[in-house]
């Protein structure tokens, strides 16, 4: 598996989309992407038809995480919300999570229960309460390699100005990372990469608080990671709004053949040949 922190140190973007099933992320991977991200908001809809809106806790991110986990050989970073507790809980789902085969987490300061970063009526936690469940990540995990992100929403509810002062704080206390979440502008995003010095994460979210920028602009801003959490799902919403829409109009899909994959297109992405070799050695082994 490739290596997260030294993703970070190369000189150039690492564009990262956002994935919440085993599916997804194989699809990732296949395509190419040298990372991805388990998003807290696609788990919580997909799982539960819900808004992230403080639904999903720890069993469900880390029963995802499981399975995306397995299903890929790519870094996958997992979105662990406000760590779902205190210091201690934070500190346990580190260790867990690197059981699960994760590869870093974002860890963010709101004030439970949480919700979207670019949805209205978040509040956050004193700094002090949040560099403790910070330090519990740090010291929790035993891989090196293994990243943690410290994201923070200040910049909704105290301003620009102390959304960097915690940025600065989270890198004081060892973040590998610095997310400060949801910035309204260009230039905003221009003064946080040139206030904090350290590996930053832009955030893209089709619709968003946040202006979509090229990643090669953002680069170039000081950001490093430049997520995308939201793409495949508002796709795969599309997608399935549209057949299921044409299905009911005409009761047939025939017109939008052309717009899926077909039945051995899928089962060579699920790797579907590779299980069919297997059943055959297990069944030649059992006739000796």
């Amino acid at each position: 598996m490739k290596n997260l922190k030294n993703m970070l140190k190369s000189n150039k973007p690492l564009v990262v989309p956002g994935v919440y099933d085993a599916i997804g992320a194989k699809i990732a991977e296949k395509v190419g992407f040298e990372a991805m991200f388990q998003t807290g908001y696609g788990t919580s809809a997909t799982l539960f038809g819900m808004p992230d809106y403080g639904f999903i806790g720890a069993t469900e991110t880390l029963d995802n995480a499981r399975r995306i986990c397995s299903a890929v050989s790519v870094p996958v970073i997992i979105d662990s919300d406000t760590g779902y507790g205190n210091a201690l809980s934070v500190w346990k789902l580190v260790k867990e999570l690197e059981v699960a085969g994760a590869s870093g987490i974002f860890l963010e300061d709101q004030r439970w229960p949480k919700r979207c970063g670019h949805m209205q009526g978040k509040e956050v936690i004193p700094q002090e309460e949040y560099t403790e469940k910070l330090g519990a990540a740090i010291d929790a995990r035993e891989n090196k390699d293994f990243i943690i992100v410290a994201r923070t929403d200040a910049r909704a509810t105290e301003g620009l100005d102390v959304a960097i002062e915690r940025g600065l704080q989270n890198k004081k206390t060892g973040a590998d990372a610095i997310f400060i979440e949801a910035p309204r502008s260009l230039e905003e995003m221009k003064i946080i990469g040139k206030a904090i010095r350290a590996p930053l994460v832009a955030n893209m979210i089709e619709g968003g608080a946040t202006p979509m920028t090229s990643s090669e602009t953002l680069h170039k801003l000081g950001f490093k990671i430049i997520l995308y959490p939201l793409s495949v799902l508002f796709a795969n919403t599309f997608a399935t709004m549209s057949i299921l829409k044409e299905l009911k109009r005409t009761g047939t899909t025939i017109k939008l053949k052309k717009k899926v994959v077909n039945f051995d297109q899928f089962n060579d992405l699920v790797e579907l040949s590779k299980f069919q070799k297997l059943e055959k050695k297990y069944r030649f082994l059992k006739r000796q």
